[in-house]
């Protein structure tokens, strides 16, 4: 094993990363760094969150700087406003006993007019998102023809939230002679394009192997009825008193309910989603980082840049869409060595996914039997013996107490003293589970009945109904999966064209057609207006509000007009319509008809989208529904 002052580290950064209790560095830096100190070196580097990424390549950014010039040198881009701050600070301890080294964190969500100031200052190193760096740009505040080194951290996150074009903006700015990093925890196509494209010979560096997951995780199943996942997620929290983890769901609304259930059952618990205000998140990641939290109920969005050391769980109460979104979760844990433990909370139906994440992260998931009550207890009560055990006693502060506590407790005998201490730590797990039944595991064979079958569930006909969530308006694009549209060019086009706004995004579903997403409802209008003037691959694009019922399609299978301006609009009154208004005929009442049925609308699918009456009416293909990519 090599030494920091080995691998080329100079002398005032080896004494603030020893004072920080850095003694050997980890695999992903002895690889990185002596690389990244030559020069004309781009890299491509391969390694989950927690294995050391920021020392990797802020040593060396940190050393290269030339201090004599006070021009941004060195460029990190990242895809949070959580991480720049973390990266910024974790540079700032780096560089302790290096004097006059600026360092900037650029992000959205904070006062832009004190970046510029700071910016005109005069900066080594910028650490930035890639949407407030442009802002940045496009205000002539932030140059980059001095950069000499890029790294970009995370780069698949940053990809998945839409910032494509902006990493392609940005890169397109500095210097074609830099050195470029590019950390991801995974390979994907967009990754490897972006690196044949911006980077030069570039020394691929894997620390494990592709797409894998930590190799101290280890990672366990619990399968059960879809009805019976809380119950079966207290059972899990409860069996590990001593837990520090992230519970990972799918949606707001299910984040939301879940830590409210935690909360009302008495556990030390909070929850981190893209409907808390900035302010919000920062109190609730403060809290968990200091441990005032034992569990934290999380969205993968909103989880995003939240970096803490020594979490011992991460529980997937429901699987990601993508195995990408897994090997995030499950390297939050496992970190520096140490070993974690990822959880699956599954049902049956979940089985062919998780065998899918098996053979992409190359491990087998041990399938667990959930704790019986009895074991529970046992585990609560060696907890509640090792905190006695543990306490530390202040003698003197105590002392002029102690003779009234003796008297108070001379009838008990020490067996009943210890009985009383125990039980009342202990009595809340006890009656909870003295008459518990035991949670009934699903068998190798049997179908979910709580969970029903794809063609009861009316997926496609669900998902296009589907009402917006509270506070946030639905909106139909005139995109689908047939212009090869999908979640992340969506953002990404939303990101574009809405500079100034930090627009809010909310669900996103994905037809072969068209779409439809979620924005808040005050940005609406915005949204709209600023999109219906784009024309993307020839395409004019369309968005409007969705009505009440949406998504009830036309059956024929034709598509929407797409907005091109060779259309012609054709009329939309059938004859039969036209026939039917007439004054002179009769009512189907008068013809001895009953009117139980109701009027009759031959385009009943009209109502449910507002249009101008300008527009042509467009129909729909009642196509399936694609899910949307989470990716961590």
């Amino acid at each position: 094993m090599k030494t920091f002052e080995e691998l080329g580290v100079s002398e005032e950064i080896r004494r603030a990363i020893e004072e920080m209790g850095y003694e050997y560095p980890m695999p992903v830096q002895e690889e990185v760094i002596p690389y990244l100190l030559g020069n004309g070196n781009d890299v491509v580097a391969l390694a989950q969150t927690g294995t050391g990424k920021t020392a990797a390549f802020g040593l060396p950014l940190i050393q290269k700087i030339n201090l004599d010039e006070c021009v941004p040198q060195a460029l990190v881009l990242c895809p949070t406003r959580e991480l720049c701050l973390q990266i910024a600070g974790d540079l700032t301890d780096y560089s302790k006993y290096i004097s006059d080294l600026k360092i900037l964190p650029v992000y959205g969500g904070s006062s832009i007019e004190s970046q510029i100031r700071s910016l005109k200052k005069g900066v080594h190193i910028i650490v930035a998102t890639p949407g407030r760096l442009i802002d940045l740009m496009e205000r002539k505040v932030a140059r980059l023809e001095t950069i000499r080194d890029v790294v970009m951290d995370e780069a698949d996150e940053m990809l998945n939230m839409g910032f494509t074009e902006s990493i392609n903006a940005i890169l397109e700015k500095v210097p074609e002679d830099r050195n470029t990093l590019m950390f991801s925890a995974t390979m994907s196509p967009e990754i490897s394009r972006i690196a044949k494209t911006y980077l030069h010979n570039a020394k691929e560096i894997t620390i494990g192997t592709k797409n894998e997951g930590s190799k101290n995780v280890n990672h366990i199943a619990y399968i059960v009825h879809a009805k019976d996942k809380y119950l079966a997620l207290k059972r899990i929290v409860d069996y590990y008193p001593q837990i520090y983890g992230i519970i990972f769901c799918r949606t707001r609304i299910e984040t939301q309910e879940i830590a409210d259930k935690l909360i009302q059952d008495g556990y030390s618990a909070d929850s981190l989603h893209g409907e808390l205000s900035q302010a919000q998140r920062d109190l609730v990641m403060q809290k968990f980082r200091q441990r005032h939290l034992q569990l934290l109920v999380a969205t993968d969005v909103a989880a995003r840049g939240l970096d803490v050391n020594d979490l011992t769980h991460v529980i997937n109460y429901a699987l990601p869409d993508d195995t990408e979104s897994y090997t995030h979760r499950s390297g939050r844990t496992g970190r520096a060595g140490k070993t974690g433990i990822s959880i699956a909370i599954i049902n049956m139906r979940e089985k062919g996914k998780m065998r899918e994440i098996e053979r992409i992260i190359n491990k087998k998931f041990t399938i667990g039997t959930l704790p019986a009550g009895k074991e529970i207890c046992e585990q609560q009560l060696i907890k509640v013996i090792d905190d006695i055990e543990k306490v530390k006693v202040n003698e003197e502060d105590i002392e002029a107490f102690l003779p009234g506590i003796y008297r108070k407790f001379e009838w008990l005998s020490k067996e009943d003293l210890i009985k009383r201490v125990v039980s009342m730590e202990f009595n809340r797990f006890l009656e909870y589970y003295r008459n518990a039944p035991e949670i009934e595991q699903p068998k190798a064979n049997e179908k979910d009945k709580s969970d029903k079958p794809r063609k009861d569930r009316g997926s496609d006909k669900e998902k296009t109904a589907r009402k917006a969530e509270k506070g946030y308006a639905r909106l139909f694009l005139n995109m689908g999966k047939t212009d090869g549209f999908y979640a992340n060019q969506v953002i990404e086009l939303i990101n574009r064209n809405t500079k100034k706004e930090r627009i809010q995004i909310g669900r996103i579903d994905l037809m072969q057609n068209f779409s439809f997403f979620e924005v808040a409802e005050q940005q609406a209008d915005i949204v709209m207006k600023a999109l219906n003037k784009v024309v993307l691959k020839g395409k004019r694009i369309i968005v409007e509000i969705a009505g009440e019922n949406n998504g009830k399609s036309d059956k024929s299978g034709k598509k929407r007009n797409s907005g091109s301006s060779k259309e012609k609009t054709t009329k939309e009154t059938p004859a039969k319509e036209k026939k039917a208004s007439k004054k002179d005929k009769p009512s189907r009442e008068e013809r001895g008809y009953t009117s139980a049925r109701g009027p009759k609308h031959k385009d009943d699918w009209k109502q449910f989208f507002v249009h101008d009456n300008n527009s042509s009416n467009p129909g729909f293909d009642d196509a399936g529904m694609g899910k949307k990519k989470k990716k961590k």
